[in-house]
């Protein structure tokens, strides 16, 4: 079943949330996990694309938008089918997305604005009622 944890980040600013999933994403892929970020749209999409081309110097964080993202070990999509990724889904949208069950874990970021914090008090009452096993992370 699904693992799904809650990365709560103690700030509001919208590009907590991007610097938050480059991090996830990082280590993740450090430890041979594909990676499927699901982004608000593709605007946050592509500036999440750039800041992976320069989020650490000394590491390499192969990834592409959607279409390409298929071939990567980290995609990047904003709503898309996330084709063969089925290991960590980072989901930066306020509503959870139909596909994440597929995935073996599912990475929430939560920051301190009105709506991230209200959308995602009712995420986690969705897993938890369904079940789900929930983490949280304090940031």
């Amino acid at each position: 079943m699904t693992r799904v944890g809650f990365y709560v980040v103690q700030a509001a600013e919208a590009t907590q949330r991007l610097t938050v999933a480059a991090r996830l994403a990082d280590k993740a892929f450090a430890q041979g996990h594909r990676i499927y970020i699901n982004a608000v749209d593709r605007a946050q999409a592509e500036a999440l694309d750039q800041l992976l081309w320069s989020y650490r110097p000394s590491s390499f964080l192969p990834h592409a938008l959607a279409g390409d993202a298929l071939a990567q070990p980290i995609g990047i999509g904003w709503g898309q089918d996330p084709g063969d990724h089925n290991d960590l889904l980072i989901n930066l949208q306020l509503d959870i997305p139909a596909f994440f069950s597929r995935f073996a874990r599912v990475a929430e970021v939560v920051t301190q604005d009105e709506d991230s914090l209200a959308a995602l008090r009712e995420s986690w009452m969705f897993y938890k009622d369904r079940g789900y096993q929930l983490e949280k992370h304090d940031l």
